[in-house]
């Protein structure tokens, strides 16, 4: 085994728009691939077949799903971001809460000086901590 690599998968089209919208967030981040469904392919054309992107130096993969699920994306498995200044956590949680969903505030809770969980507009779990 050569490595673990977080899978998200996005309903419809919103592949392209999450990776873009989550480089743009973190610096040191970029889309490395992308492959795209052509004319006459099992997904939407123009849509993502399979694309990967860093967030620092760990790698995602994702991909649009062609079938409807009955499941999404769920806060019980989530992204865990270490932030080093206060003003980084901040504009990350505003950020990311920008048409998502505030699961736990931000706050100085007992394990992190600044704390908060959300769930962005994407349905992505994120949790983002100030260490002590």
């Amino acid at each position: 085994m050569k490595k673990v690599t977080p899978f998200l998968m996005f309903q419809g089209n919103n592949a392209e728009e999450a990776m873009n919208y989550y480089t743009s967030l973190i610096e040191g981040s970029k889309i490395t691939s992308m492959i795209r469904y052509g004319a006459n392919e099992a997904g939407a054309e123009g849509s993502i077949m399979q694309a990967a992107f860093t967030l620092k130096d760990q790698e995602f993969m994702c991909i649009d799903s062609n079938i409807k699920h009955q499941f999404t994306f769920t806060p019980s498995f989530s992204i865990f971001l270490t932030c080093d200044t206060e003003e980084e956590i901040d504009r990350l949680f505003a950020s990311l809460t920008d048409g998502g969903e505030v699961l736990m505030p931000l706050g100085d809770y007992s394990f992190s000086k600044k704390f908060g969980w959300v769930s962005d507009k994407f349905g992505v779990s994120w949790q983002l901590t100030l260490p002590i």
